[in-house]
């Protein structure tokens, strides 16, 4: 048994997520920014809920000592995404060292994975204008864990445009950073992306790299 940490446990991938492994028989400390929200996640055995924000690198240090992994599942819609995913990433490097914890598994999108060598989906005419922002500010993410600390071993899984709720198969993918099925959307639900996020942290095999999953 692992003591993991999900920060944006509130999501749907967050939720799906905590279930798995809390179905798994880990610990698991829930973080999200109001938990009077997000009161159903207590009932599950072997969680704890908890308040914490992942752009603040003293509580991310606080909430994290004592784990053995942490989960990267939060995105906030309320804030520019740049800032957001640029402030969660400086503040796991600056928090997680000082908790002891060295694994990290992020979850990232398929707008930045490549279609061609060199164009990525987010750089197709097509690509929609109101999801540009939010997929440049997943990019500013990915790009300064390419640039983390030595010590951090990370890992970022970025699913198809489509994630459902659809049944947990036990099935899944992985490829590099190329779409896995290139001209179309690709599928995965959030129960089969929590299966690969839990694989990762009890059976590591990507080590500082991004990774496409789907099904």
């Amino acid at each position: 048994m692992s003591a993991i940490v999900v920060f944006g446990a509130g999501g749907r991938a967050g939720r799906a997520i905590v279930a798995e492994a809390a179905g798994r028989g880990h610990r698991v400390t829930a973080v999200v920014r109001d938990p009077a929200k997000h009161a159903d996640l207590t009932t599950t055995t072997g969680v704890t809920v908890v308040t914490g924000d992942i752009t603040d690198a003293a509580r991310v240090a606080e909430v994290s000592a004592g784990h053995d992994a942490v989960v990267n599942a939060a995105a906030e819609l309320g804030r520019p995404a740049d800032l957001m995913f640029a402030g969660a990433a400086l503040a796991l490097f600056e928090g997680l060292p000082r908790a002891g914890v060295n694994r990290l598994v992020a979850i990232g999108m398929a707008a930045n994975l490549e279609v061609s060598p060199g164009v990525r989906v987010l750089d197709e005419p097509d690509f929609p204008a109101e999801y540009l922002p939010f997929a440049l500010g997943h990019t500013t993410g990915l790009h300064l864990l390419r640039a983390a600390p030595a010590e951090l071993d990370w890992v970022m899984l970025s699913p198809p445009m489509v994630l459902d709720e659809g049944p947990r198969t036990g099935r899944y993918r992985t490829g590099g950073d190329q779409v896995l099925t290139p001209g179309e959307p690709g599928h995965l639900s959030y129960a089969d992306l929590a299966i690969a996020v839990l694989d990762e942290i009890e059976t590591p095999k990507h080590h500082r790299t991004r990774i496409a999953v789907g099904d």
